[in-house]
């Protein structure tokens, strides 16, 4: 006889948790089903994001950042000696980070009443799911309504499949038990740039190799040129249409045969990092007779609201469509409870934040000038480097800057990019600008604290509007979707 919910949650990483939370809080008698196994080979909540993804990847870029800081004391007039690298502590605070907010998640799930069932779910027909737990006894839970929160992994290459502790996902290189002298990354994006950071700090010469002509594509071009040049200057060899053909694990390392405009090209390296993006959990995740709709690229197909083509049946997070971004799969775990409990939500995908947690850190939301001038709109620049700011000065983080860009009508704000100190905080003004439907004029008339790196925000709004304070020229401002500002 099956144990009955209200609501059937499979996957406990951000989406799958926060939905069973928030479900549990409406009232609703709620399940949960995970199948993550964490240290000690026990059952752990969080998923990839809390177990080897966002959070211990931070701990690591934190610690690694502290370490390179401590070296540049003198510069800040403070003498240090025997600053030294001690990586098995490092590697304790990231697993305690871990360890303390995947206990959080438990303690939640206690404090709202919601039953954890360590296992493996399969949604069944009639909103039925089969929990295979790892002790490999088999239970069935029935809900009103399921959830979909299987989340996602790392996509592997055949031309470089995953060998020891030689060639590693992600998830291996946040474990290493020493600092590679040669590190060689496939890929240069979020995930890429954010492991090549941490171990470059730590004393590795870090190679990444990168299939695409353009570096970060997905972000806007000025912010991605700003940050290869920075990158490059730390000692980050970013190698671009790099197309790899193939590896061999070797007694030395690991040898990389790629090709690129120049022809042949072979990489040595001790250890091989492949940060090629991630592909959808949905392999087992359904039974056949269900009738469950995937699209060509294995996510389940949803519409605006997350509901599957099964009535009762919804999906959420790094399973469904959009960017596989924790706050993304968050919010539409909220909307799909509030939803079920018959109020009204909605996620707005147009403004979702993206950040790169390197230094400088990279952010942004809304359009790119690039996705302005292919939709032929009007619009206007502004941009404000941290150089001119004092707070960014005193940090001694000048690098960067901040851009808005606003219709060239209304002065609406359509999208926000900045590479700076502290921009994982400071694009939550420009999303809040955009929710609000604020103008660059709105910001402009705002109060921002003196010193503060927020003020950079604030005098990218007056760029826009061609009257920035603390420049001595305003950027360029163009008004027709043909122009383009160059900062």
């Amino acid at each position: 006889m099956a144990d009955k919910f209200d609501v059937v949650v499979i996957g406990a990483g951000p989406a799958g948790y926060v939905a069973a939370i928030r479900c549990a809080q409406l009232g609703m008698r709620t399940a949960c089903v995970d199948r993550w196994l964490g240290a000690g080979n026990q059952p752990s909540l969080g998923g990839t994001c809390l177990n080897v993804g966002c959070i211990p990847s931070k701990a690591l870029l934190e610690a690694s950042e502290l370490f390179i800081e401590a070296a540049r004391g003198a510069a800040y007039g403070i003498r240090t000696q025997g600053v030294a690298l001690d990586l098995p502590g490092m590697m304790r605070h990231k697993d305690k980070v871990v360890g303390e907010l995947t206990g959080g998640v438990a303690q939640l799930f206690r404090a709202h009443g919601i039953a954890w069932v360590a296992g493996k779910g399969k949604l069944l027909p009639n909103h039925r799911v089969e929990a295979t737990e790892h002790n490999g006894s088999v239970r069935t839970l029935e809900g009103s309504n399921v959830i979909l929160a299987s989340g996602s992994q790392p996509v592997e290459l055949g031309v470089a499949p995953l060998a020891g502790d030689r060639v590693v996902d992600s998830t291996g290189a946040l474990s290493f038990d020493s600092v590679p002298a040669r590190l060689g990354i496939i890929g240069a994006g979020v995930i890429g740039l954010e492991l090549g950071s941490v171990w470059q700090r730590l004393g590795s010469k870090v190679v990444l190799l990168e299939a695409q002509e353009r570096f970060l594509a997905i972000a806007d071009g000025q912010v991605a040129r700003e940050a290869y040049k920075q990158f490059s200057a730390q000692g980050l060899d970013i190698r671009l249409g790099a197309r790899v053909l193939g590896s061999k694990v070797t007694e030395k390392g690991v040898t990389v045969e790629y090709e690129d405009k120049s022809g042949a090209q072979r990489l040595e390296c001790d250890r091989l990092v492949v940060a090629v993006g991630r592909r959808p959990n949905t392999e087992g995740l359904y039974d056949a007779e269900t009738e469950l709709l995937l699209d060509e690229f294995g996510f389940v197909h949803v519409d605006e609201r997350c509901r599957t083509n099964l009535p009762g049946v919804y999906a959420v997070g790094d399973v469904v469509r959009g960017p596989m971004l924790a706050h993304k799969g968050m919010e539409e775990g909220v909307m799909v409870a509030e939803t079920i409990a018959g109020h009204h939500a909605e996620v707005n995908y147009d403004i979702i934040p993206s950040v790169i947690y390197t230094s400088p850190e990279i952010a942004w939301a809304g359009k790119t000038e690039e996705a302005l001038k292919a939709a032929g709109v009007d619009y206007r620049a502004g941009n404000f480097p941290f150089a001119a700011n004092g707070r960014a000065k005193a940090l001694g983080q000048t690098g960067g800057f901040i851009k808005i860009l606003s219709d060239a009508r209304t002065d609406r704000v359509l999208g926000v990019h900045m590479i700076g100190p502290q921009c994982a905080e400071l694009i939550a003004l420009g999303v809040m600008a955009m929710e609000f439907g604020a103008s660059s004029e709105d910001i402009a008339l705002t109060m921002f604290a003196h010193p503060s790196l927020s003020e950079s925000f604030h005098e990218a709004a007056l760029s826009v509007l061609g009257r920035p304070l603390h420049v001595a020229k305003a950027a360029r401002t163009p008004r027709a979707a043909a122009g383009g500002a160059d900062g």
